[in-house]
């Protein structure tokens, strides 16, 4: 494995057509998703956005630029920047056609090379991917897909000493084993981990748009998502109504298989992923009351479904309010006012993503400003777009992928200087 040749890269922009390379695949493309643990639906509409962010990055390829610095000398300074060089890119099983994309994209157009391990569960369309971008031109080696699993092949690439990067995509618990192995070669290291996101609901939100966002905040591709919007902060004048509203429109989300365009909800991505929730599901009834769901649909013979489930009158303090569970659980939780509400949004330790939902502008960037994440939807649950770059503070990592931010974290500076002036130092 080498850099990658810039002159290779500069193409990208022609080579990267979102109807070229991955969008003119987009049923076969869907289906393999879908089969991955997401349901065909949304799964064309990853397709599209996975295209999209290779059409995005392709143009930026020759859009990367360094500086000219004045300095107080008969002299040329320069600020360049370079590729990093091998990045070790490691993502998750949920969406992975997408993460994929979000690893590798800005990488390629900084110039580097680079070595992906996809989940275990869900290798296939990485696998394929790996393969249509040689067919778009991308050089052999550039672009690497190691499959195995974390306690190996994984740990192996975030600990090899020609690998000069690390961008991860998972659990805060697995990030912090990253960091930790990265330590021993002082690796450069971008995280995207968990959250447990608040989506506040003010009392003078509109009231049908608020529960539309409540319930595609958290039961959005089986709630297997870091963002989703898990703990639902209600204004306590609109609580009981706006519970049972929720719980009303959540009787109709239809549970099926992957493959049916009807299907809102199909099963979890795995056995492990199906007991952890299941798991939380029984410790939320016993710290909250449950509204609907919390248990096993029995009108499957297999497959790992769950019901979508909504636990109320939860404290911020319930471990169902504080661990991610990434399933489609949501933990409803009262607040009397605009501070209360902040206090209980910024009470987690993570901070990836929040929404706020109110009519009150001046309300709403109160809030946009005071809390504490590093994405903040107002009036609306979710939407991500390439040029908009994406990440967290505190235990939700750090870096941030997607936009010209994504593609500075795989870029090197190098300071330049040219000295114009003949005579020597004279220094002895």
């Amino acid at each position: 494995m080498g850099h990658a040749n810039q002159h290779h890269l500069v193409p990208l922009d022609g080579h990267f057509h979102k109807n070229e390379a991955i969008d003119w695949r987009r049923q076969q493309n869907a289906h393999a998703e879908a089969k991955c643990g997401g349901v065909r639906g949304e799964a064309e509409f990853d397709i599209a956005d996975a295209a999209t962010c290779f059409e995005y990055y392709g143009g930026l390829a020759t859009k990367v630029s360094g500086l000219v610095n004045p300095v107080p000398d008969n002299a040329l300074s320069l600020s360049l920047k370079e590729p990093v060089g091998v990045a070790g890119q490691i993502i998750p099983w949920n969406y992975p056609l997408l993460m994929a994309a979000w690893k590798l994209a800005p990488a390629l157009a900084a110039g580097c090379s680079c070595v992906l391990k996809p989940a275990e569960q869900t290798p296939l369309t990485a696998l394929k991917l790996a393969r249509w971008l040689g067919e778009c031109g991308v050089p052999p080696g550039v672009v690497n897909v190691v499959t195995g699993l974390g306690e190996t092949a994984g740990a192996r690439i975030v600990e090899h000493p020609h690998v000069d990067k690390i961008a991860f995509t998972g659990s805060a618990a697995v990030g912090k084993l990253i960091m930790k192995s990265a330590a021993d070669t002082l690796k450069r290291v971008t995280l995207e981990l968990g959250g447990k996101s608040p989506n506040i609901f003010f009392a003078d939100a509109d009231f049908e748009a608020a529960i539309d966002g409540a319930l595609f905040g958290v039961f959005i591709n089986q709630g297997e998502v870091c963002s989703a919007g898990s703990r639902v902060l209600v204004e306590r004048s609109i609580y009981p109504k706006f519970v049972e509203a929720m719980t009303e429109k959540a009787r109709s989300i239809k549970l099926g298989p992957p493959l049916d365009r009807a299907t809102k909800m199909g099963p979890l991505v795995s056995r492990e992923q199906y007991d952890r929730v299941c798991k939380y599901q029984e410790i939320g009834k016993s710290e909250a009351k449950v509204a609907i769901g919390g248990g096993q649909p029995s009108s499957f013979g297999r497959g790992y479904y769950v019901e979508p489930t909504i636990f109320y009158d939860v404290d911020n303090s319930a471990r169902i309010a504080r661990e991610e569970i990434f399933g489609p659980v949501a933990a409803v939780i009262p607040f009397d006012d605009e501070a209360d509400a902040l206090k209980i949004a910024n009470d987690t330790p993570f901070g990836l993503a929040a929404a706020v939902w109110s009519r009150d502008i001046y309300r709403a960037l109160r809030m946009v400003k005071a809390i504490r994440a590093g994405i903040v939807w107002v009036n609306h649950m979710q939407p991500t777009y390439v040029e908009a770059p994406w990440g967290g503070y505190k235990q939700s990592g750090f870096g941030r992928e997607l936009g010209v931010h994504g593609i500075d974290e795989y870029l090197e500076t190098k300071q330049v200087y040219i000295n114009l002036n003949e005579q020597p130092i004279g220094w002895y």
